[in-house]
């Protein structure tokens, strides 16, 4: 059973309509977390909600790594930039974890005290909705191609919906009891899960991610292409498949 899990690499024509989907993806994620930005920012600083402003910016984040990826698509041989594309998502989540520690050990010594915000609530659950589905729609084409900056860019979204369910219930439990220690101990765990994703994305384990050079040249004409050797992932190779190639 467990050799079933092993991918056949995808031919060239393949390759083509996953490196466009990804790019949708990509510009997808892109407009989505600029008008977040724009929307938790302005919300935040009405509200004196440090957790909003921190989220806006964090969205600006998600730009920054998704504009890394949309940069290595971009090119005539994306995985010639691969490296360097992983290099900026990593430093994304390094800023990313930098900000929301910093951010929430100030909400912790009472630097401001937030105010209900019904806009926050609100774009906090439509991004608990929306992210799930583009970082999962990302992930999978990236595996699928073998990008491992299409894959870390993907878990840098599903990041955003750890925060976005972190906003949530900060703002909530404000708004109900003011509890507001909640929402800056949860933002704490997010930024080591954050830690963790950026030192991956740096060393290039992005998980179910084929390794680039193990791409094979499309069949000739009339070859099946299940002569081809499968693409070994670069953490899926064990006795014990990883948590994410069990999803699919």
């Amino acid at each position: 059973m467990a050799s079933t899990l092993a991918r056949t690499t995808p031919t060239l024509e393949r390759r083509t309509v996953l490196t466009r989907r990804i790019r949708l993806f990509v510009a997808a994620t892109i407009t989505y977390n600029i008008i977040e930005a724009v929307v938790a920012i302005s919300a935040g600083t009405i509200a004196s909600s440090s957790a909003l402003v921190g989220f806006g910016l964090d969205s600006i984040v998600e730009v920054l790594s998704a504009a890394a990826v949309a940069w290595q698509f971009a090119g005539r041989d994306p995985e010639a930039r691969e490296r360097t594309a992983l290099r900026l998502i990593a430093f994304s989540f390094f800023g990313l974890a930098a900000f929301v520690t910093l951010d929430a050990v100030r909400a912790l010594l009472g630097a401001a005290e937030p105010q209900h915000s019904l806009v926050g609530i609100v774009l906090a659950a439509v991004s608990l909705m929306v992210m799930p589905f583009l970082s999962w729609a990302q992930r999978r084409a990236g595996r699928e191609l073998g990008s491992r900056s299409a894959v870390a860019d993907s878990k840098q979204t599903l990041l955003c919906t750890y925060l976005s369910g972190v906003l949530l219930g900060g703002l909530l439990l404000n708004s109900l009891f003011g509890w507001s220690w909640a929402d800056p101990l949860a933002a704490l765990v997010i930024a080591a899960v954050a830690v963790k994703e950026g030192r991956d994305a740096w060393r290039g384990d992005a998980c179910c991610a084929p390794a680039p050079g193990n791409f094979a040249a499309p069949a000739p004409v009339g070859q099946a292409d299940s002569s081809r050797a499968p693409a070994p992932d670069s953490c899926c190779t064990g006795s014990a498949p990883c948590a994410c190639c069990q999803d699919h």
